[in-house]
């Protein structure tokens, strides 16, 4: 996005005015625990984050995950009967699991080590992953006295809101930063060919060995799964809707199956709206469609490019402007909505404007494939 300064001259005229006024004492002056916000003209306050209680609260469902391929963190999401399901990231345990005992085997090759805050250590079994939202759960038997599930919230965080990050960054157990909610609704590239979207975005430092654990609120709340950083003062966490919707899953089927359109789109900038002789920069053109996939037949894809500002620009294909009614702006939102609304077999209703009309076409979503086997889109 192209932003856009205008600077205004004006002519000032400093006058002096001697004003009595009234000075604060340093204890009267606000903190940063104080105002928050301005709205409707009146004042509106956020509470205080107690870091301290805070920390003493969730700690102790916050653990360190050690495999053979690394190690990462983890939270207790769910307790059974002395069961407990730890979720962290699909790529701390990569490799690991999940799977069963193997006859004659000393290691179950699903067997990962589980370090809690009180320092005990526990096996732990991975019992489901799932690639595409870089989410995983381990199992754990006899877990130590005390230890509590974290709650997950039921949506993602309003920007501004204090948040903490836990977990063993560069393997230094019990470790806890602090910020606020930078964005939501972030599509986060992974460096294997997708994007996971409907991610939040933080300021609070998220470092190697954050993975897997939780970004919470001032009430405990799991607001996010670590799993990256950005750089300086830029972190990402999967969304509590898609945890929410993933990890039951992986309890119970040690997979989660994700809605496929079998598209690949790009933004449309203004300067794809202009080769393509569109009113406004809204929506993603189709650039293409997976073979035999679900929306091939259905949708159109761009078969041309042309030179726009000295860059090459696709021309030609649909633009999908809406999903079931919901207005798409961006790639993000596309991709948010199915992951979070849709599963394979659902039918989608796309509004899409090809050749200057503006139509609906339906589409029944597929099974997404392994990455690699289709297109990098939705």
């Amino acid at each position: 996005m192209v932003r856009k300064a205008v600077w205004v001259g004006a002519s000032v005229v400093l006058l002096t005015l001697v004003v009595a006024v009234a000075v604060p004492t340093l204890a009267q002056l606000p903190t940063e625990e104080d105002v928050y916000a301005q709205e409707d003209g009146n004042a509106t306050t956020q509470p205080a984050c107690q870091y301290q209680e805070l920390y003493q609260d969730a700690s102790p469902a916050v653990a360190q995950v050690l495999s053979d391929g690394g190690q990462g963190s983890g939270f207790v999401y769910e307790r059974d009967d002395g069961t407990s399901y730890v979720v962290t990231n699909e790529h701390v345990v990569a490799g690991v699991g999940p799977g069963g005992p193997v006859d004659g085997a000393e290691r179950d090759p699903a067997a990962v080590d589980v370090r809690f805050a009180d320092g005990a250590v526990r096996s732990g079994n991975v019992t489901g992953t799932d690639v595409y939202t870089d989410l995983a759960v381990v199992r754990v038997n006899d877990t130590p006295d005390g230890v509590e599930t974290l709650p997950v919230a039921n949506d993602s965080p309003p920007v501004g809101q204090r948040v903490a990050a836990l977990g063993s960054p560069f393997g230094l157990e019990g470790t806890m930063t602090h910020g606020i909610v930078s964005g939501v609704n972030r599509s986060m590239p992974t460096g294997a060919g997708f994007s996971i979207p409907d991610t939040v975005q933080t300021d609070a430092s998220i470092n190697p060995g954050n993975s897997g654990g939780p970004l919470i609120d001032c009430d405990g709340d799991v607001v996010g799964v670590n799993r990256a950083g950005g750089g300086d003062n830029v972190g990402f966490a999967v969304s509590p809707a898609l945890v929410e919707r993933v990890v039951p899953e992986l309890i119970a089927n040690g997979s989660y199956e994700h809605p496929y359109l079998g598209v690949g789109t790009v933004p449309v900038t203004p300067a794809v709206a202009e080769a393509n002789g569109l009113n406004e920069s809204q929506g993603v053109l189709v650039v293409g469609t997976a073979a035999d996939g679900p929306a091939d037949g259905v949708l159109v894809g761009s078969n041309d490019t042309v030179t726009v500002d000295g860059q090459q620009v696709p021309v030609g294909g649909d633009v999908v402007v809406a999903v079931d009614g919901r207005a798409v702006t961006s790639q993000e939102s596309l991709g948010s909505y199915l992951a979070r609304e849709t599963a394979p077999g659902d039918e989608v209703d796309l509004t899409v404007l090809r050749d200057g009309n503006r139509t609906t076409v339906n589409v029944t979503l597929g099974e997404r494939p392994a990455p690699g086997e289709g297109p990098a889109g939705a």
